[in-house]
C-alpha cells in the first residue's frame, strides 16, 4: 500500500465524517443512523477477519481491550450523533482537534507519563481559549448549540479515555481485531438503546442518509481506522499530527459549501486558537530544544 495514498485517505475520511454523520440522521433519526453504521462496520470487520484468517482471541486481556474500544465506539459516537443535531458538522472536527491535548493530560495522570512541558501547557491554555471562543460564538446563535458542544466534548473525553485505557492494558492485538472486538461489544448496546428510545423503523430513508450510513459503516468505522494505524506505523508522529491541524478547517469548509452551514467569525477565531494550541502542544518543546542547541553551538558573543 502506498503510504502517501493511505495518509491522504485518512485526511479525506476524517474531513468528511462529520458531515456524513449529520446527513445520516436526517430522515431516519440519529439513533437509527448510528446503529445502522455500527451494524455495517461490525459485519465488515468480522468478514475481513475471516477472509484474512486472523485470530479473534477472547482471553481476559483481549476482552478488556475490546471493552476499552467499545467506550469510544458506543459512548463517544452516541454523544457525537446526538450533539450534531444542534451544531454545524464542522465543529465536530474542531472540537476533536482537542483530543491530543486531552489524551496527553489523561496519559500524565493515568499512565504516569512525564510529558507536560511548559510548551504543552501553553498549548493547552491556547486550546482552552479557542474552546471558550467557540462556545461564545455558538451561544449567540442558539442555546441548544451549547448542549451540542457539551455532547461532543463528552465524546472527546470518552474517546481520549478509551485510547489511554487501551494503552494501559498494553495489548499487542492488530488494529482490525481491536476494532472488530469493540464493534461486537458495542452493537448490542446500540440495538438496546435504539429499541428503548426509538424502536420505530423509518418509513422512508432518504438516499443521502442511506449513502451516508453506508459510507460511515465502511470508511468511517473500518477503513479509516486501519489506514490510520498503517500510516502511524510508517510515518513520524510529527507528520501524523498534521492531520489534526488540517481536518478542522477542511471539515468546516465542507459543511459550509456542501450543507450551507453558517460559520461565525468567532468560530474561525476559536479554530485558529485551537490549531495554534495543537502546534504548540506537538512541536513547542522541539522548537525550544533546537533553539537552545543553536545558542549553545554559537556560544557567547
Amino acid at each position: 500500500m502506498s503510504t502517501p495514498a493511505a495518509y491522504l485517505g485518512v485526511v479525506i475520511i476524517w474531513s468528511t465524517t462529520p458531515l456524513a454523520i449529520k446527513w445520516s440522521g436526517e430522515g431516519p433519526g440519529y439513533l437509527f443512523g448510528v446503529t445502522g453504521r455500527m451494524m455495517i462496520g461490525a459485519a465488515l470487520c468480522v468478514a475481513l477477519l475471516a477472509l484474512l484468517r486472523m485470530e479473534f482471541p477472547w482471553h481476559k486481556r483481549a476482552r478488556r481491550t475490546y471493552l476499552a474500544s467499545s467506550l469510544a465506539i458506543y459512548g463517544a459516537m452516541l454523544s457525537v450523533y446526538w450533539g450534531v443535531q444542534f451544531i454545524p458538522s464542522g465543529l465536530i472536527a474542531v472540537l476533536f482537534g482537542l483530543s491530543p491535548i486531552i489524551t496527553g493530560v489523561m496519559a500524565a495522570g493515568w499512565l504516569g507519563e512525564r510529558s507536560l512541558t511548559i510548551a504543552k501547557i501553553a498549548g493547552m491554555a491556547l486550546g482552552l481559549a479557542g474552546l471558550i471562543t467557540v462556545f461564545n460564538a455558538e451561544l449567540s446563535l442558539s442555546a441548544n448549540a451549547v448542549l451540542g458542544i457539551a455532547a461532543v466534548l463528552i465524546s472527546v473525553l470518552l474517546h481520549s479515555g478509551s485510547s489511554v485505557w487501551i494503552k494501559r492494558i498494553g495489548t499487542d492485538l492488530p488494529a482490525l481485531t481491536i476494532t472488530g472486538g469493540g464493534l461486537v461489544m458495542a452493537l448490542p448496546m446500540y440495538a438496546l438503546t435504539w429499541a428503548f428510545i426509538d424502536g420505530q423503523m423509518p418509513v422512508e430513508i432518504p438516499a443521502r442518509a442511506a449513502l451516508s450510513i453506508l459510507y460511515l459503516g465502511v470508511f468511517g468505522s473500518v477503513l479509516g481506522f486501519v489506514l490510520y494505524y498503517y500510516v502511524l506505523k510508517h510515518l513520524p508522529v510529527s507528520t501524523i499530527a498534521l492531520i489534526t491541524l488540517i481536518t478542522p478547517v477542511s471539515a468546516l469548509l465542507l459543511g459550509h459549501f456542501l450543507n450551507g452551514e453558517v460559520i461565525a467569525p468567532l468560530v474561525w477565531l476559536g479554530t485558529a486558537c485551537i490549531t495554534l494550541g495543537l502546534m504548540l502542544h506537538h512541536w513547542g518543546s522541539s522548537f525550544a530544544r533546537v533553539s537552545r542547541q543553536k545558542r549553545t553551538v554559537a556560544g557567547p558573543e
